[in-house]
């Protein structure tokens, strides 16, 4: 079915998702527009990856649409929604161990979706300036640092329009942070639309327009992110920087 929008990418309408019985997002409802970077935030728990994997499928909701460039796609398989040009890069990578960095971007590369946004390998070696010296490592020798950015390198080579990105700073040191806001940023120059989940504050507000804050599976605030870093009752009862 065919919804009528502006430039808006993403409508998230009052979805409700379940873990067998238990009710985990309670008639969540988000909006990102095209070109925009927009986080979701909280503490551990409270609905963030849920709300992510109910988006690119993994999770359907029972209730509720998630509209994705004008079309419904709740209950649609992950794959199919990949093909419509949403990337996803989980909380844990899943990258391949046994392939190498250069194999598990070219299998991304053979499933590309066709569009405007054109991520070749050059492009990828040109954001992650480290990739052409391990390129010929496996998963399981790169560090945890280098596999969250081969996630994030291998996810782009499938062209994607909108990307979603679980937690991407848990577990990084200082400096790899500093450089994956400078990555996000390049992305986001690319063209293509972000959203993000993440606990920390600090990152959020140097990568994102826009944050909603979930708590107990709903949410409880949404604002620029420059009004919630101001916003300290709201950090103190939500948040941790």
């Amino acid at each position: 079915m065919m919804i009528e929008r502006d430039n808006t990418i993403l409508e998230v309408d009052r979805i409700d998702t379940f873990y067998g019985q238990s009710h985990i997002l309670q008639g969540i409802s988000i909006s990102i527009k095209e070109g925009e970077v927009v986080s979701l935030l909280g503490r551990n728990g409270v609905g963030k990856t849920t709300t992510l994997r109910s988006i690119i499928g993994l999770t359907p909701p029972r209730s509720g649409k998630i509209i994705f460039q004008g079309i419904n796609i709740a209950g649609k398989p992950p794959y199919q929604i990949s093909r419509m040009g949403m990337g996803y890069v989980p909380d844990d990578r899943r990258i391949f161990p046994d392939l190498t960095l250069y194999e598990n971007l070219e299998l991304a590369r053979r499933l590309s979706v066709k569009g405007k946004i054109q991520w070749t390998f050059e492009k990828i070696y040109h954001l992650f300036p480290v990739f052409p010296e391990l390129k010929e490592r496996k998963g399981t020798q790169l560090s945890g640092g280098e596999q969250k950015m081969l996630a994030i390198g291998r996810a782009l080579m499938k062209n994607p329009h909108l990307f979603l990105l679980d937690e991407p700073s848990e577990g990084l040191a200082p400096l790899i942070v500093q450089n994956l806001i400078e990555v996000i940023s390049q992305i986001r120059r690319e063209g293509v639309t972000i959203l993000l989940a993440d606990q920390n504050l600090r990152f959020c507000k140097n990568t994102s327009d826009r944050g909603y804050i979930l708590e107990k599976g709903r949410i409880q605030y949404s604002h620029l992110m420059e009004e919630i870093w101001r916003n300290d009752e709201i950090i103190k009862k939500y948040l941790v920087l």
